[in-house]
């Protein structure tokens, strides 16, 4: 079957298109630059724009499912730029399918798509969405660009969406915000971090939810891709052990934390960052338990444990060499696709 993926030179984009490859699709991989360490024959890459739609249209001729993982994450509170890829960009990419007659649409959105800090403790997908003003300008993107894909699923488009957490683990090049401080710690770099708690999903388990969705997702429905909830400390320290490095000896309490974030919070904007943020601290200090029953009741969706996601992870910095000369103590050796599926 022949399938295109958008963003597909990102983290989740990467995972992706190896499943796919591994499931014997041929894959239109679209994305601004094309990663060196791709090979695969039935891969064809294409540089384009999402707002490009004579170029998008042309790239879905004859494609059965197009997945959409174009985003922009940012913690910032005003962002034009995200603002636009995250709504327009969905729809236009969402417009370029259906005037080129895919099958089926496949968008990647977000936990952040729900309103996790006024909400009941328990987020599923009947939850309240995030669309307060004070909320971070990602969270009210991502359910604005989810009502820009529902006017063109209207207009006659075949389309699902998937809502993934916190997405850490292999295969990760370019390190995510979770996978580039648990690669610090690794490294035994970390000797005290924030104590707080999210719901993180191994990435390869979010790209096999995908593909369940295309194929089993009902049209016009949202999924719950969770994983397990983690205490992020916790997950410091078994990454650091397991590469016999010093492991973090001190949680931050989030109520000191927050004491401090308005003078850190400028300070960090000056030097481009955004991690220490009131945002990043209201997601900790949410820690909503993440209801998943309906994606593993309707697409047989079964993430894996975070012990097992974080083996991996360290399997993988090591034999890619990110995290210098440490050798894992487990024994474990990486392999990119699981050789059982996560969701079946």
């Amino acid at each position: 079957m022949k399938v295109a993926v958008t963003g597909a030179a990102g983290f989740v984009g990467t995972n992706l298109v190896n499943q796919l490859v591994a499931d014997g699709h041929d894959v239109v991989a679209i994305d601004r630059v094309e990663p060196r360490a791709s090979r695969a024959s039935s891969v064809t890459w294409l540089r384009a724009d999402i707002f490009d739609a004579d170029a998008l249209t042309t790239a879905f001729d004859g494609v059965d499912t197009v997945y959409h993982l174009v985003a922009m994450i940012t913690l910032k509170q005003q962002d034009e730029l995200a603002w636009r890829i995250n709504t327009e960009g969905v729809a236009s990419t969402a417009r370029a399918a259906l005037a080129a007659g895919v099958r089926r649409f496949v968008h990647c959105s977000s936990i952040h798509s729900f309103d996790q800090y006024t909400d009941t403790g328990i987020v599923d997908e009947t939850s309240a969405r995030s669309q307060d003003a004070a909320l971070p300008v990602y969270d009210r993107s991502k359910w604005a660009g989810e009502q820009e894909l529902r006017a063109v699923i209207a207009d006659g488009l075949d389309a699902v969406i998937c809502n993934p957490t916190g997405v850490y683990g292999p295969v990760d090049h370019g390190l995510s915000r979770i996978n580039g401080m648990l690669s610090d710690a690794a490294r035994g770099r970390v000797p005290l971090f924030v104590d707080g708690t999210f719901d993180l999903v191994d990435v390869r388990d979010v790209a096999l939810g995908l593909i369940a969705a295309g194929e089993r997702g009902v049209t016009g429905e949202n999924y719950l891709l969770g994983g397990a909830p983690v205490r992020l400390f916790d997950a410091m320290r078994r990454v650091a052990q397991l590469c016999g490095r010093p492991q973090p000896l001190l949680a931050i309490p989030l109520s000191v934390l927050k004491v401090v974030v308005p003078v850190i919070e400028p300070i960090s904007h000056l030097f481009g960052s955004d991690l220490v943020s009131r945002a990043s601290i209201s997601a900790l200090e949410a820690q909503p338990v993440v209801d998943i029953t309906k994606a593993v009741t309707q697409l047989g969706y079964r993430p894996r444990t975070s012990e097992q996601t974080l083996a991996d992870l360290v399997a993988f910095l090591s034999e890619s060499g990110q995290i210098g000369s440490a050798k894992p103590t487990s024994g474990q050796r990486f392999s990119p696709v699981a050789p059982t599926s996560a969701a079946v």
